[in-house]
């Protein structure tokens, strides 16, 4: 089970959102690369960047702190989302080291958009999926669309998406639990990993994810939990290790 620290960034800053509003910040660093360094240096094995003003606005409006990221960090496997609505700021990201580039609005209103990304840049494209009830929203969580969450991943895999990032919105920001249930139903239909995302609270989260992991859930995304401290990442990654040893 791969665990992975978000890093959400806002205004050059690292900040956590409560289920997606970006009127509900709290900043937990002015430097979102010493926050990366962190993370890196508790054992991560992969980063997760957002750039909240692109998600809301388009556009890769943080991009110059994502390269900083992935400057310093050149052999490490970042994965970066917000925003990225042409095919110009996939180029620029995985020219700036970036190995991963999460795709989420554009894909659900354009999703031929999506199949011409994977056939430029087979093996870099993940897809995000962020969903309540089973539909997916977009524009930055502010909308729900009309479409199905495992339809949609079932059309991006035969695209020939990396992975798809599965996110319940109602449960982002909050630490209420992982949404174990619903994560499982969308890795079983697909054969691609699915990584979790959203309501991580501890460590038990991490046991329950680890326990489904055969079901085709490879990672998750890791969040307020580690930044308020109620998760330690080393301790979790490590025990993460231990059950997929047993």
């Amino acid at each position: 089970m791969l665990l992975i620290p978000a890093i959400d960034i806002k205004d050059g800053r690292c900040v956590r959102l409560r289920q997606g509003r970006m009127d509900d910040e709290t900043v937990f660093s002015d430097d979102p690369v010493a926050m990366a360094e962190r993370w890196v240096e508790a054992g991560a094995r992969r980063l997760h960047l957002v750039d909240l003003d692109g998600a809301v606005a388009g556009g890769r409006r943080n991009a110059a702190v994502v390269e900083r990221i992935a400057e310093a960090y050149p052999e490490l496997p970042i994965q970066v989302g917000g925003g990225v609505r042409d095919v110009d700021a996939v180029q620029a990201y995985l020219d700036a080291g970036v190995e991963y580039v999460i795709v989420g609005t554009k894909a659900v209103s354009a999703p031929h958009f999506v199949n011409d990304l994977c056939l430029e840049f087979p093996g870099h494209i993940i897809v995000g999926l962020d969903a309540k009830d089973g539909k997916v929203a977009v524009d930055g969580w502010s909308k729900l669309s009309n479409h199905d969450v495992i339809d949609l991943a079932k059309r991006f895999e035969d695209d020939g998406v990396a992975a798809i990032i599965y996110t319940d919105i109602s449960r982002d920001g909050m630490m209420e639990g992982v949404n174990v249930e619903a994560t499982v139903r969308l890795a079983q239909s697909v054969h691609i990993p699915v990584i979790a995302s959203g309501g991580v609270s501890g460590l038990a989260d991490i046991e329950a994810l680890c326990a489904v992991e055969e079901e085709g859930v490879s990672g998750v995304v890791i969040g307020r939990a580690l930044y308020e401290g109620s998760l330690d990442f080393a301790e979790a990654q490590k025990r993460a290790d231990a059950l997929a040893s047993e």
